[in-house]
């Protein structure tokens, strides 16, 4: 029993180092300001699942007696009220109350008007103005799941079946703008990935559904070819053939092979190869793929089909990752069709790049199958049962219990298969409530930093000439920009900056519209969806606005950015 409480408590030390906050412990824990900034920012449910895992790491701790310091959970989170000047009682969660900010700040800065606080999450009038059908990206998903958990409507769309029965998930707009994976800047994107792990790791423990990593067996694996090659080793040999690929070259052409025949082929993808020249053209695409001297002419479509197949099974680590594989498969077991889709939604915030990206490749490339299914026979059904056992069967776990499990995880896997085609558009969505707990981090971040800064005396002249310096560079602006303007700039256009007034419905695809109407310079080389207009700095590090992103709202939002417009890196 020891021994088993002590594997559990690796396990959530392991978690929280992955949620970024290791520092909470050993040596480190005297320096935790990034943590504590962190933690101010968690919803509820999301502290919740926090706590339970820094309880079983101190009672593991204390059971190995460690040397190093052992905090106690309520002194880490009484520490968030403490700096507002309240005491924690346990009762009070340590949730964003960035509305009590108004539009100002206690330094006289412009604040941003956002909310997380518990009374708009626990709020059910607010909950109400979303549909069955409606994917509700401002409220915690936890927060939805634990308001509805005792509710007849939680028990909505449950169960399998055919196409048909899947719900039409959609999301309503958001007038400051859908943030899509590839939107933000690495370092919020960091960020983004601590908040969806615990928010995943929330969500589950709402439902009662137990949330845990998996550790794979160490293998060996092939440090160059192409079938049974790491990801990470594939697109490093890839970028150096094409700088900057972001999806292994064999898995491009292998997609492109087969639809360069046709997608109407009745029962593409269904139907195998010949096993024995499948096996030939393995081998030989290992040999001359990298020299350009393969003959894609005797590729026949099955032929490549099963090829693709075979690339995505002989992976070393899975697609969805060793860690989340398991989690990926629990998906089936939540009580709704609503939370399988968040907690899919998550899941895909928490894989690698690479892994994210070719599996993006790989759904868009199945969706467009799917849409010739009236002649190829192959619908999103068909399609996802023979896909799932690629994605899904995985041998390195040490255990003969998943294997065994095989055929009967068969069926369930299948139906995780069709909710990641049939929605994928939603997939790659950031939630609006985890950019919102960025924002915050940042605003807090940027809150201390100047407290710190002002506290030191060493600092004074340089905070002195600083301020002096933003003074010379913001007199113009101010002079320049009046109130309800914005100054967009455009250093790689000809019309390089111009003052917006802003309007209710001003949209950034406007903005964008009126740069490129100036017809001189390089602008006529650059289209419309070369170039995009960002949002730089204030509480966010980088974001790149979707056309309909409301101007006024995004502003009222976050008032200290720039706004820039440049084209955006694939």
């Amino acid at each position: 029993m020891i021994n088993r409480f002590k594997f559990k408590g690796e396990l959530e030390e392991e978690w929280l180092k992955e949620a970024g906050l290791s520092n909470l412990f050993g040596e480190s824990s005297s320096d935790s300001l990034e943590s504590e900034v962190f933690l101010s920012t968690l919803t509820r449910t999301q502290k919740a699942a926090v706590e339970k895992r820094i309880e079983t790491v101190t009672q593991t701790m204390r059971k190995k007696n460690k040397q190093h310091q052992i905090p106690d959970v309520r002194d880490i989170f009484r520490v968030q009220n403490d700096s507002k000047g309240k005491v924690c009682d346990g009762s009070e969660p340590s949730t964003v109350r960035t509305g009590e900010n108004k539009n100002e700040t206690q330094d006289g800065t412009k604040g941003p008007k956002f909310s997380l606080g518990r009374d708009e999450q626990k709020s059910p009038p607010e909950d109400m103005l979303f549909s069955d059908t409606d994917i509700n990206l401002e409220i915690p998903f936890a927060e939805q799941a634990a308001n509805l958990k005792d509710s007849s409507v939680g028990k909505m769309c449950k169960g399998g079946g055919g196409d048909t029965l899947l719900p039409n998930f959609r999301l309503p707009k958001d007038k400051t703008g859908t943030t899509k994976i590839g939107d933000l800047a690495p370092q919020d994107m960091k960020k983004v990935y601590s908040l969806a792990l615990i928010e995943l790791t929330a969500l589950y423990d709402v439902l009662g559904t137990e949330f845990k990593q998996q550790k794979a067996v160490k293998i060996k694996t092939k440090d160059s070819g192409l079938f049974g090659v790491p990801l990470s080793v594939l697109l490093e040999q890839d970028q150096k053939k094409v700088p900057g690929t972001k999806i292994p070259l064999i898995f491009q052409k292998l997609i492109a092979q087969i639809e360069e025949a046709t997608l109407e082929t009745e029962g593409l993808l269904r139907i195998p190869g010949v096993a024995t020249r499948v096996k030939s053209l393995c081998q030989e695409l290992e040999a001359k793929f990298y020299e350009g001297t393969f003959n894609w002419e005797n590729v026949k479509q099955h032929d490549a089909a099963s090829l693709l197949k075979l690339f995505i099974r002989e992976l070393p680590q899975p697609l969805l990752t060793v860690e989340y594989l398991k989690a990926f498969q629990d998906v089936q077991n939540l009580p709704t069709k609503k939370q399988q889709l968040q907690a899919l939604n998550l899941l895909v915030l928490l894989l690698p790049e690479a892994n994210r990206d070719t599996l993006k490749v790989l759904l868009e490339f199945l969706q467009r199958v799917i849409d010739h299914r009236d002649k190829n026979k192959m619908t999103l059904k068909n399609v996802a049962m023979v896909m799932a056992p690629n994605l899904f069967t995985f041998h390195g776990f040490g255990s003969k219990t998943i294997e065994q499990n095989e055929f009967v995880m068969a069926a369930g896997t299948a139906n995780v298969m069709r909710f990641m085609i049939q929605y994928q558009k939603l997939l790659w969505t950031i939630p609006k409530f985890i950019v919102d707990q960025v924002r915050k981090q940042n605003t807090e971040s940027q809150k201390k930093e100047r407290k710190d800064k002002a506290m030191k005396k060493l600092l004074k002249k340089m905070a002195y000439d600083r301020e002096k310096h933003e003074k010379q560079e913001k007199t113009p602006n101010d002079a320049d920009v009046p109130q309800g303007v914005i100054r967009v700039h455009a250093p790689h256009l000809s019309k390089v900056s111009m003052a917006i007034q802003l309007t209710e419905d001003l949209k950034a695809s406007d903005i964008v519209a009126r740069f490129l109407s100036q017809k001189s310079g390089n602008v006529q080389t650059l289209k419309k969806e070369e170039v995009f207009l960002y949002e730089i700095g204030g509480n966010i590090g980088e974001r790149c606005l979707d056309d309909d992103t409301y101007m006024k709202d995004l502003y009222q939002l976050n008032p200290n950015a720039e706004w820039v417009i440049k084209s955006k890196q694939n």
